[in-house]
């Protein structure tokens, strides 16, 4: 099958208690944060299918996980696993093994975001035949998505993680070094009681049909709190 200009990339972690989405425990139990991850993920993974001329992929830890995976995705996708010590490290290499593999156009995302509007991606894509960094601003302060056409390490470089000043950091590495870079809508992901809050407004509109899972596991949150 022909390689793609176009790579999308999902970063993920095997679904299992007390590792994933921790911050919102409490006010969740480990079990069901992991079940609303799990939901999140699935749910974007079948998504992300109806794009069109985007070779798929997910990046997976840890690194023995290739099964699981491979088990869970759907059919369009391809696994790999993520490389490096700490954050910006694996960010970049994926992107390295993207490339490797003959991408150009190459997009990134987390697995913990609520399901994006295809227009919002399509759209990065779009951008990404002028600009050499596309950004998806999120709520907290970071970045939902993150996308580049050539090597562009130095913005996953010294950089410090899990603040609300990722993106005003990453802006100025950008301008520092005359990268060309255009943004995309604000999007967000889930890592406060209020993001649950703020999911749960999103998902009980009519055009959210592709969030069944996170919406069914909403559903067993507020019965669990007797809601």
């Amino acid at each position: 099958m022909p390689i793609r200009a176009n790579a999308l990339a999902v970063m993920a972690k095997v679904p299992i208690p007390g590792t994933v989405k921790t911050r919102l425990t409490p006010p969740l139990s480990e079990e069901q944060a992991c079940d609303l991850y799990r939901a999140l993920l699935l749910d974007q993974l079948d998504n992300l299918t109806a794009l069109s001329d985007v070779d798929l992929y997910i990046a997976f830890t840890p690194a023995g996980a290739a099964g699981f995976f491979e088990n869970l995705a759907p059919p369009a996708f391809q696994c790999f696993p993520q490389r490096g010590a700490g954050l910006g490290a694996r960010m970049d290499q994926v992107f390295s093994e993207l490339r490797r593999r003959g991408h150009q156009n190459l997009v990134l995302i987390g697995a913990d975001l609520p399901v994006l509007p295809l227009e919002i991606l399509r759209r990065a894509f779009a951008e990404l035949e002028s600009s050499q960094v596309m950004l998806g601003p999120s709520q907290d302060g970071g970045y939902y998505l993150v996308g580049m056409n050539r090597p562009t390490p130095e913005i996953f470089s010294g950089m410090t993680w899990s603040h609300d000043g990722v993106l005003a950091q990453t802006l100025a590495k950008l301008r520092e070094g005359g990268i060309a870079f255009a943004l995309l809508p604000q999007w967000f992901d889930i890592d406060t009681a209020a993001d649950i809050e703020r999911l749960r407004g999103l998902s009980d509109c009519a055009g959210q049909i592709a969030m069944r899972r996170t919406r069914s596991c909403l559903r067993q949150l507020l019965n669990d709190a007797g809601r």
